[in-house]
């Protein structure tokens, strides 16, 4: 079973950098995958949550959320039709949120941000740990999505379409 780690909030602003492929060949013997710079992982060798959130957090130079998933889930999260006849859009951003575990209550699905007008941020599914939605492309949504760590209860990381459709692509289609 492949696993896939996402790691929160580094090297964005300057704040908690590293280097990405460097760590990746750190885990070679785990046959490890960098997706991108936004410490997002594919983990292909099997190795226990445990094992492999300890062996990161040793190699890592600050302390972070450490998000571990099956690859599985990914690619199950990824093969739903979450929007619909909706056409891509260069000014939409889609994406996929995953809750750090899986929160006490939900609120009412979907969502936008801000609730009334014209919406920068929508929520529009939620399966399991895993939320998406889209966002317009305006610097006033990076302070949404950091809202949606007080509206599930839970620390949550974002990654956009792109991102975790280039994972399904290193699982295989099939995350295992």
């Amino acid at each position: 079973m492949a696993l896939v780690v996402l790691l929160r909030g580094v090297n964005v602003g300057g704040h908690r950098t590293f280097r990405p492929t460097t760590l990746a060949r750190q885990l070679k013997h785990l046959d490890a995958v960098n997706i991108g710079a936004a410490g997002t992982f594919v983990i292909r060798s099997p190795v226990s949550r445990t094992e492999l959130r300890a062996e990161l957090a040793s190699k890592l130079p600050f302390s972070t959320e450490i998000v571990i998933c099956e690859g599985r889930e990914i690619v199950r999260v990824m093969s739903r039709n979450h929007f619909g006849d909706q056409p891509a859009r260069p000014d939409v951003t889609r994406f996929v949120s995953v809750l750090s575990r899986l929160p006490r209550s939900v609120p009412s699905i979907p969502m936008n941000f801000p609730p009334r007008g014209k919406w920068l941020l929508q929520i529009l599914a939620r399966d399991n740990r895993y939320v998406v939605g889209m966002y317009r492309r305006q610097m006033k949504v990076i302070d949404y999505l950091g809202r949606l760590d007080r509206v599930f209860g839970v620390p949550v990381t974002t990654r956009n379409w792109n991102t975790m459709s280039t994972i399904v692509r290193v699982l295989g289609g099939e995350g295992a």
